[in-house]
């Protein structure tokens, strides 16, 4: 008689809802306007808002279906934390077809990529295009550690590994104390800095007495976005806005906490302080001015 084999193969996963857990990594599907103006605070925090990114001595990752771009968080503090190869991606390895932009917003720390190390000072920014193979994080301080943001998106060419010092990254000055949004803006991975395969990466700082981010709103359907806030005290909150220009809905956010900005989607904050936050988008385009206006108006 002819013995037969059990199938061990994948199986047929039971999606219940937008967002669940594959071992250590989250996933979360891309839902569109009409669903989202109809979701309470908890459900909008659920699909959109990623808490717990710094945790010591863990690496966090957060899979979003829109333009499959993968959130982490790393917060090297009594041992090195290495990049893990998620079988959710079936590649040999993570950045096998793959990007990575890393910016750092806590103390001194290295990365190291394919065993070459890169001291990574705070508000700097290192890129690891496709194809590098071993990363992993360290702190220079366990005092002061290093607080790793990370930020993939999938790519079809290999660019070099590129390290970036704030003030590599042509600081710009927007806004105005009398509309509570003098901020700077340091543009990292773009068309005229560090070249990648599709992340756009920087980071934007709002000075003391501001605390509006992103103004005048705008959307861009042909590319998603990621909020990082950082630099906030405890006590304090950003007010995120989002959702379709015509119906707007908001989350309140705390420090070292992300926000997924769908591509429909419009994004800007006010907190009860000032802070910083790193924006990265990725999709069709790397055109940093890329953008459809929303007039403060106009909102909704």
């Amino acid at each position: 008689m002819k013995k037969t084999t059990k199938n061990t193969g994948p199986q047929l996963k039971d999606y219940k809802s937008n967002t669940y857990m594959d071992g250590d990594m989250e996933i979360r599907f891309a839902i569109g306007p009409e669903e989202t103006k109809n979701l309470d605070s908890q459900k909008l925090a659920e699909n959109f808002l990623v808490k717990d990114l710094m945790t010591a001595d863990t690496l966090k990752l957060v899979y979003s279906h829109y333009d499959r771009v993968i959130i982490g968080g790393a917060k090297p503090v009594n041992k090195t934390l290495t990049l893990p190869n998620h079988p959710e991606l079936r590649a040999d390895y993570f950045l096998e077809r793959r990007e990575l932009g890393i910016i750092n917003v806590g103390g001194t720390g290295t990365v190291t990529a394919d065993g070459k190390k890169y001291k990574v000072e705070p508000l700097s920014c290192l890129y690891l295009g496709k194809g590098t193979k071993n990363v992993s994080f360290a702190s220079a301080s366990k005092k002061t550690p290093a607080l790793f943001y990370l930020l993939s998106s999938p790519a079809h060419a290999s660019y070099p590994v590129t390290m970036f010092t704030k003030e590599q990254a042509s600081p710009v000055e927007l806004g105005a104390p009398e509309t509570a949004n003098k901020r700077t803006v340091y543009k990292y991975i773009h068309l005229d800095g560090i070249r990648s395969c599709q992340l756009v990466m920087g980071l934007t700082t709002i000075a003391s007495g501001s605390v509006w981010n992103s103004i005048p709103p705008h959307t861009h359907t042909r590319r998603m976005e990621v909020y990082f806030y950082f630099g906030l005290p405890e006590e304090h909150r950003i007010m995120h806005f989002m959702g379709n220009p015509k119906e707007t809905r908001h989350m309140v956010v705390a420090n070292n906490e992300a926000v997924i900005s769908a591509p429909w989607s419009t994004h800007y904050g006010c907190g009860t302080t000032n802070y910083g936050f790193i924006w990265g988008m990725a999709g069709e385009n790397l055109v940093y001015t890329d953008m459809d206006p929303a007039p403060v108006a106009s909102l909704v």
